[in-house]
């Protein structure tokens, strides 16, 4: 049989890994033991595509507009604002 050591390892880490041990009637290397075969044994995901997830909730644009008319809407829907021009001194 191997034997693993871990060195290292943050107080809480394995205040947690000690109860979780405690509480299932293990011992640490056990518990240790059960969590990496669980790991491993468990079914592999299948990690998404995130450019593909989000061109799924985005959906198509659909527009019978060309692009020059889509363009055109555009700048003509904007509106001139003084919102940030300055007055007697920076943001009045």
């Amino acid at each position: 049989m191997a034997i693993l050591q871990v060195r290292d390892m943050d107080d809480r880490l394995y205040d947690k890994l000690k109860f979780a041990a405690k509480s299932e009637n293990r011992s640490i290397s056990q518990q240790v033991i059960t969590i990496l075969q669980n790991y491993f044994t468990s079914v592999p995901v299948k990690t998404k595509n995130a450019t593909e997830e989000f061109l799924k909730l985005a959906g198509l644009w659909e527009d019978s507009r060309s692009t020059d008319e889509i363009i055109d809407d555009i700048y003509g829907s904007r509106i001139n604002s003084t919102r940030f021009e300055a007055l007697n001194g920076i943001f009045d």
